[in-house]
């Protein structure tokens, strides 16, 4: 039967000195006033999660989306055990991930962010080595080897170190080496960062199969097309909390107007952004940086020219002028004002 993942109030907080006062540190005086001594030892706090809660449904493949930072990596590591939450709680079935890991880590395979392969093993090696590791029998642990293999298209390369393979090659080694112990539940941190589009299907067709069989899937990305594409449910997270969350299809649609015209010009005024707002289609004008405006428009081309000339009328210099079809990228943006990337 397919797991469920569910998280509760999850808090996590980083406690951490700034570089800059562990280098000083090297030529502070012997004895330094007692201010000083004070300050150095302060706690400086990087809030990753403020709060999240989140349930994912059993046999469903969820999205973690969020700009660097947000608090996806971290949510990930806690429900995979590597990272001690601060505060709140989180389960893998009925398994609460703190109180049980050792029940939850057979459970759970994880693809990191990262490849974190043992280059002193060959590639067939790295995958019974891990089967071994969950107490695989030989002859299952060498079966299983090699159906991976070959559904990896990694056969030719089996008894190869893979010292020196290209990027997208040990992603496909790490994500094989997941699955060797075939988990209920499969996280993959970012896993189609950095790789090529042929490589990127392969992944997509291989998670696709293994959701197919009843099994859980979380996945990080910062790539619009892959969640749209794999995920029956994304949430959207920043400064670690939700902000959104849904299909893809209902996200995209809670847009005003769906279509997004980002205009930039100058001179910006009140007047200008007001008189952008009336226009026939637009449901909701923002200000965006210095000299921009995002308009959310039930339409795209045809309100160009009206944009356009409003602007121009108004006495602005226009120097750019995108059109956005609804996308997940455009709900973050109508959220937080900023790419997902930043």
């Amino acid at each position: 039967m397919p797991l469920s993942i569910r998280t509760e109030d999850l808090r996590k907080v980083y406690t951490s000195a700034p570089a800059a006062a562990t280098t000083a540190g090297a030529f502070a005086p012997s004895r330094p006033p007692a201010r000083e001594k004070k300050s150095r030892k302060e706690k400086f706090e990087i809030v990753a999660l403020a709060g999240l809660s989140l349930e994912v449904r059993p046999g469903e493949i969820f999205g973690l989306l969020g700009p660097n930072g947000a608090g996806k990596s971290t949510t990930v590591g806690i429900l995979t055990t590597r990272i001690r939450p601060t505060g709140g709680r989180a389960w893998i079935g009925d398994n609460d991930v703190w109180k049980r890991p050792v029940f939850v880590k057979p459970l759970i395979g994880v693809v990191p962010q990262r490849p974190n392969l043992d280059f002193s093993l060959t590639v067939r090696e790295i995958l019974t080595f891990h089967g071994a590791y969950f107490g695989l029998p030989a002859l299952e642990r060498s079966r299983r080897a090699q159906g991976l293999l070959e559904r990896f298209q990694l056969t030719d390369r089996a008894d190869h170190l893979p010292r020196g393979f290209s990027g997208g090659m040990m992603q496909r080694v790490s994500i094989a080496r997941a699955m060797m112990h075939d988990p209920e539940v499969l996280f993959l941190d970012e896993p189609s960062a950095g790789l090529d589009p042929q490589t990127r299907l392969l992944l997509w067709d291989i998670v696709r199969e293994y959701n197919a069989r009843g099994r859980t899937i979380v996945l990080t990305t910062h790539n619009m097309e892959e969640a749209d594409d794999l995920c029956a449910r994304v949430a959207i997270v920043d400064h670690g909390r939700i902000i959104a969350l849904g299909t893809p299809a209902d996200l995209k649609r809670s847009i005003p107007g769906g279509f997004v015209i980002r205009m930039q010009f100058h001179p910006r005024s009140p007047e200008l952004l007001e008189k952008l707002a009336r226009l026939p289609g637009v449901t909701e004008t923002r200000p965006v940086g210095e000299n921009g405006a995002d308009l959310y428009a039930d339409r795209g081309g045809p309100l160009v020219p009206l944009a356009v000339a409003a602007a121009t009328q108004a006495g602005a210099d226009i120097s750019d002028v995108h059109i956005s079809e609804p996308s997940l990228e455009n709900l973050f943006l109508h959220h937080t004002g900023r790419s997902l990337r930043d």
